[in-house]
Order: structure tokens, then sequence, then C-alpha cells
């Protein structure tokens, strides 16, 4: 299966928060979106990895992406190593993207950092035509995507751009909560996290709508590039 765009994200639910708006948008532009979760998410302080996978099942279908694998890395310890890297690429051969979303460069959290270092590295060693993969046992080819972007999460990092997402940030809210053992709830009993606060909750439409506020929109998400932006002609731009 070929897909437009494939994100990735170090822990279910990092996809979402992320770029999930963006996401929603570009399904809805007719864009084919794939997720690849690196691990299960399975040292966060609420749930367990069975919940989470749930969760994450739930805020697929509400986003509508096509298809969404995890590949179990350990959650915490896992490494930009060469084992690492190969199972990167082998989902990026799989699916042959356009395009590739990944955590933040930089973050609160060492597992983003980590995997947005480690999908970027895949991205390019994918396209070098002797590192060799298969999968069930079929070779498969060299692909390298075209554009990688990495979404903003804890940390307010200056975007290099932002997406117009206004009138998909309530599909973005939804699917976020599908992940109801990870965020705020007043009933809840399990520990206090910096993500469980209603702040926290609460700041993911106010974030929007002050990146849409600097666009002249309602609602934006913002993300970091590798390489310089060009645009054809000047009044491409919004």
């Amino acid at each position: 299966m070929k897909l437009d765009i494939l994100a990735f994200g170090a822990h279910p639910d990092d996809v979402e928060l992320g770029c999930g708006a963006t996401l929603a948008k570009e399904i809805t532009l007719g864009k084919t979106v794939g997720i690849i979760d690196l691990t299960q998410g399975e040292l966060g302080t609420r749930g367990s990895a069975e919940i989470r996978a749930m969760e994450a099942a739930k805020a697929a279908k509400i986003l509508g992406v096509k298809t969404r694998e995890n590949l179990g890395f350990a959650d915490g310890f896992f490494l930009n190593d060469k084992q690492h890297q190969l199972e990167v690429i082998k989902m990026i051969r799989k699916y042959k993207p356009e395009i590739v979303l990944c955590n933040s460069i930089d973050d609160r959290h060492i597992d983003h950092g980590r995997a947005s270092k480690l999908v970027s590295d895949a991205c390019f060693l994918s396209g070098l035509l002797k590192i060799e993969t298969s999968i069930d046992g079929e070779k498969q080819e060299k692909w390298r995507p075209k554009y990688v972007y990495h979404y903003i999460q804890w940390k307010n990092i200056e975007p290099d751009f932002v997406v117009n997402v206004s009138g998909f940030i309530d599909k973005k809210i939804t699917a976020i909560q599908a992940y109801s053992s990870q965020f705020f709830d007043p009933n809840s009993k399990e520990p206090e996290t910096p993500i469980t606060s209603k702040n926290f909750f609460d700041s993911l439409d106010y974030r929007a709508r002050d990146l849409g506020r600097l666009i002249n929109v309602d609602h934006a998400e913002g993300f970091t590039v590798e390489r310089l932006l060009g645009v054809n002609e000047l009044d491409n731009l919004i």
C-alpha cells in the first residue's frame, strides 16, 4: 500500500497531539495517511500498553487513517542505532510515503527528540540501494520521502511553517479524547502527570488558536523542517 503521508510517533497519541488536525485536513483533501507508533507507551504513568493499543485504534478510526502499526520498541530505552533504523526503513519502504511527519526535534520527553532523529536518519538511509531489507521474505525497493517535517509537542518551538487547520481542530480533540486513560479526567483516581491537567488539555486549543492568529486564520499547527523552504511564486504563501 502506497501512502501520501506517513506519520511517526514515539508513543501512541504523539501523532494526534502534534499533527492530528493536519492529518484530518489532508485526509479530507484526498490524501492517504498512515501512522507508525514506535513504542506501546508502556511506561506511561496511567493506563497500560493494552489500553493504549485500543485507544490508538479508536483514534485512528476517528481521523480516518488507512493503517496504523506499532513497532514495539522499548518505551524510554529504544536507540537510534542500526537495529532500530532498519525497522523504520522497512516501514518507509513498505508504504513509500511522499511526506513523513515525526516527533519534535527537541522536547521534554527524551523519547521525542530521539525518535525525531531516528526517523529522520531512517528516511535518508531508506534511499540507499545497498541497504537491503525485506518483509515476509520479499525484498524491498529503496525509497526516500521527498519531505520530512517535525511537528511541535510540549515545548513551544518556533515553527518554520504552519498549516491552516481551521475547521479540523474539533476532530483532533476528539481523536485525542480517545486516549481517555491519558488525559484530563476529574474523576480519575490515578496519579497526576503534566499531561493530565486541565491546563494541558486546554492548551491544545489555545496553542492552535495562537498559531492561527499569526496567519490570520482560526487554528493552525506548526512544523519545523530540515531543509530550506522554497516557493514557486511570491503569492504562494497564505
